[in-house]
């Protein structure tokens, strides 16, 4: 099985430290079995953070070593400006060079640089803390921007509910969009948000703004094999199309038609994964129009052909 290694650093924020492990544990493959082992890894009673409150401890019966095994290892945020203890430097080090993949929610990505993991590469942490990260560590690319960042191996992740996307996108690159689905499900989370989705929106107040875009946005996943346009989303919110686009900006972080096609692509993956519908079939489900169409807007955003992406599913789940 799948393992992945949570790290609790002292100082750790109990809220990151959680998300991980409710993902990760919520996921489960097409016959009910779970998906990964996860483990807490610590070398001793460390202190966890909670907001405002006071701090409190926490142990696990896995240390640090436990984590040079896994599969996955994560690093939740750390107050920015710790510097983490050269144990788990090492043990960050010797987990990357044996090829588990690394990924950090929110500062953890300070942890990741100080092991120079980041070094060359591109990365995000909260957006708060993004230009002391750059200039902490100039050798590595701070995006500032989005939600996370996939650089291969190497995974980072913005500020708290960032870290959610990040681990649903994980389990979606290691069991499918419909694995992925159902944890989010789980969660009573809407699925994932793209990782180049804006990391800062600007949310709306009730006094200058009451409409809500929530039943559209499902509205517009119940119709995806329908020719969507902007008129007809318009229509539905009853809003004009500038209001259309400045509402959907501020709850959603793009644009409708960005978010549309977000989704179309997310329905083929699952029906991809999941039946055996002709390619033409699955084009016309999800609202592409044509077979062409459906390759185009799939390779752009998965990187490969629906049938390539079928064919290795389907290896991936024999094996």
């Amino acid at each position: 099985m799948h393992v992945v290694a949570v790290l609790a650093l002292d100082g750790v924020s109990a809220f990151d430290l959680s998300i991980p492990c409710q993902v990760f544990a919520l996921a489960t493959l097409p016959d009910g079995s779970p998906a990964y082992e996860v483990r807490v890894c610590a070398d001793r009673s460390v202190t966890a953070t909670a907001g405002p409150s006071e701090p409190f401890q926490l142990s696990s019966s896995y240390t640090l070593d436990d984590a040079l095994g896994a599969d996955t290892v994560v690093v939740p945020g750390l107050p920015a400006e710790r510097v983490p203890d050269q144990r788990a430097v090492q043990v960050l080090r010797g987990a990357a060079a044996r090829g588990a993949r690394i990924a950090s929610i929110c500062t953890g990505a300070f942890i990741l640089a100080h092991a120079g993991l980041l070094a060359g590469r591109r990365a995000t942490t909260h957006w708060r803390f993004a230009d002391a990260l750059a200039e902490r560590y100039p050798d590595t690319h701070v995006d500032p921007a989005v939600l996370y960042v996939d650089d291969g191996q190497v995974l980072t992740s913005a500020g708290i509910a960032a870290g959610l996307d990040l681990c649903l996108h994980m389990v979606g690159a290691d069991h499918g969009a419909a694995v992925a689905a159902h944890a989010a499900r789980m969660l009573v989370m809407a699925p994932q948000r793209a990782g180049g989705q804006a990391q800062f929106i600007e949310y709306r107040t009730p006094e200058c703004d009451s409409s809500d875009l929530g039943p559209t946005l499902q509205w517009m996943r119940d119709e995806l094999s329908k020719p969507l346009g902007l008129a007809d989303i318009a229509a539905h919110a009853m809003m004009s199309r500038r209001s259309l686009a400045r509402h959907f900006r501020a709850q959603t972080g793009t644009t409708p038609l960005r978010w549309l096609l977000a989704q179309r692509v997310q329905r083929a993956r699952e029906l991809l994964e999941t039946t055996a519908l002709p390619l033409p079939r699955v084009a016309q489900a999800c609202g592409f129009g044509s077979l062409e169409s459906l390759r185009h807007h799939f390779a752009r955003q998965v990187g490969t052909t629906p049938s390539a992406y079928r064919a290795a599913f389907r290896a991936a789940d024999r094996g």
